[in-house]
């Protein structure tokens, strides 16, 4: 018995007690799912539930009476071995262990499928990550929300959600003409510009510019005027630093549905159309020869600028005209992922949200990523080699590997500062969670093989009322998670929950590896035993595969 079907015996004792006068209750107040969870203690039993407390006072009586009522009428479905009555009206309810074995089977025939819900369905996401500046390579801070923002749109996903994966592509302000200045520079065999660009990468990209136009016929950018020097280099730089970026993301396993350029709005006159609209609305007034917006209203510390009084737009006036673009295509909800020293923005962007007439936190989401710092032999990493000041994609996936990059970047909170030891990721120990879960996922894989050479076929029998150890319990109660797992890390934007979990599950099948054998000792005959065993072993590796394809990393079938 699944943890949904439980659910929904639950609802139909509930509806039935209702119908009969029972309970006192509205029918349109019995839920369309009953929340069910498993217990702290085990012996508390399988799964619990609160649902009495919950309803019981809209129905005229105490949560206690409640329960036992409907512990009574429960504990008559089939497969439920025992329902008791805890405290104020908790019930604890105990599964007959041929009931609690079926999931195994449900688990392997759903395959991929299974941890899937329709939770979400229905809305669309856009989802904005990374949108680093094409001015150097890409650092350790945008590729945590790489490994983040990817994890997070696959579990968006996985819950029913259309999520278009987005990168906001900055080619319009002053970062990409110091960009420009620095290539120029660099090309002239001039040191770089006081507020400019250094690193290895800049001299790379500077000849590249020039080997480039050389090989076009064109003139040598490196002797055309400053003017025309900068925008030479800022064409083919931009492009190329972009491109790296792109290829790099790709390698990482990160790809965007949309890349949309900052550029566009300021050209197709987004900009203009969005201070339209929000002067329609009341909010825009002028004052000291600039345009504003009465952000105050809203929650905001201060108004804002959003034409300066020389007549250039501020930075906020791209957001808008962003923001505006996005309900325009039809997203439901804008989520945009953002760095520490991002927080400031929080305000003003709600506050924006809520002068478009949308419901900040609903139509608009904020995400803060903190830092991230890398330690290799105890000490901080501080500089690569190639982008100078900062640590790249490259130096950790160099360092460790995609695979134990990207889990290890997901498998916390992202709000949370995240320190990485490169030493201990590099290594084949269980203390390396990366290396724990994919071992337990190659065991079940190498299990699978073993089994298949000793002629163990689970499609040749399934008994689930075998699974009656302890350990068959605890694992099976942790493969049931899944869905919810899934659910809750999509709604609460918090993917490092698939990871934590996978590392429960892992260390619970390895506990029961070593107790419950799948093949045939010596010239011990094939039975049941050993086939449900192995259907048991294929629904972990299921959820394994399927929770570190969440997470964008590979399930490995030898460690």
């Amino acid at each position: 018995m699944t943890p949904a079907e439980l659910s929904q015996a639950l609802r139909a004792a509930l509806v039935a007690a209702v119908d009969d006068g029972t309970f006192a209750l509205d029918a349109a107040l019995v839920p369309a799912e009953v929340h069910v969870e498993r217990p702290r203690q085990r012996e508390h039993g399988d799964w619990a539930t609160n649902v009495a407390m919950q309803l019981a006072k809209r129905a005229g009586t105490n949560p206690r009476a409640f329960a036992e009522e409907l512990a009574r009428r429960l504990a008559e479905h089939p497969g439920v071995a025992k329902v008791d009555v805890a405290g104020p009206g908790f019930l604890n309810i105990t599964l007959d262990a041929a009931a609690a074995g079926e999931l195994a089977r449900a688990i392997v025939e759903q395959g991929h499928a299974y941890g899937r819900t329709e939770a979400l369905a229905g809305q669309r996401i856009n989802l904005e990550f990374v949108s680093a500046n094409p001015t150097g390579p890409l650092h350790i801070g945008g590729v945590r929300w790489a490994a983040v923002g990817d994890s997070l749109a696959r579990v968006l996903q996985a819950s029913g959600a259309d999520v278009t994966r987005e990168y906001y592509f900055n080619d319009h302000g002053a970062q990409i003409d110091r960009f420009a200045r620095s290539l120029v520079a660099r090309a002239r065999g001039e040191e770089a510009p006081e507020d400019g660009y250094g690193g290895q990468y800049i001299t790379e990209i500077a000849e590249a510019v020039v080997a480039e136009a050389l090989a076009a016929g064109e003139p040598d950018p490196r002797t055309l005027p400053d003017a025309e020097a900068v925008e030479a280099f800022r064409a083919r730089g931009v492009e190329r630093m972009f491109g790296e970026i792109k290829a790099k993301l790709h390698d990482f396993r990160v790809d965007f549905d949309v890349y949309f350029h900052e550029d566009s709005l300021h050209e197709s006159r987004a900009v203009e159309r969005a201070i339209e609209r929000l002067r329609e609305l009341g909010h825009i007034f002028e004052t000291d020869g600039a345009t504003w917006l009465r952000t105050t209203e809203f929650g905001d510390d201060k108004d804002r600028v959003i034409v300066k009084s020389d007549g250039e737009a501020a930075y906020i006036a791209g957001d808008l005209a962003y923001y505006l673009d996005k309900r325009e295509r039809g997203f439901d909800r804008a989520i945009i992922m953002l760095g520490a020293d991002h927080h400031g923005y929080i305000g003003r962007m709600m506050a924006m949200c809520a002068a478009f007439g949308d419901t900040p936190g609903v139509n608009l989401e904020i995400l803060i990523g903190q830092m991230v710092n890398l330690l290799k032999d105890g000490e901080p990493v501080r500089m690569s080699k190639r982008a100078g000041t900062i640590i790249s994609l490259d130096d950790l996936v160099d360092a460790v590997g995609i695979d134990a990059a990207r889990y290890a970047l997901a498998r916390s909170a992202a709000n949370s500062q995240l320190d990485i030891d490169l030493d201990l990721l590099a290594s084949a120990t269980n203390e390396n969670p990366v290396h724990y879960v994919q071992y337990a996922h190659a065991r079940t894989v190498g299990v699978g093989r073993n089994a298949a050479d000793s002629g163990v076929d689970r499609t040749a029998g399934f008994d689930p009322s075998l699974l009656d150890h302890e350990a068959d319990a605890v694992l099976l109660g942790l493969l049931a998670q899944l869905p919810r797992v899934v659910t809750q890390a999509a709604e609460l934007r918090e993917p490092h929950r698939v990871a934590r979990y996978l590392e429960e599950v892992a260390g619970a099948y390895q506990k029961w590896y070593e107790l419950r054998r799948v093949t045939p000792m010596g010239d011990e005959e094939v039975t049941d035993v050993h086939r449900t065993r192995l259907w048991l072993n294929d629904a972990t590796r299921q959820v394994l595969a399927n929770g570190l394809e969440l997470l964008g990393v590979s399930a490995p079938e030898r460690k």
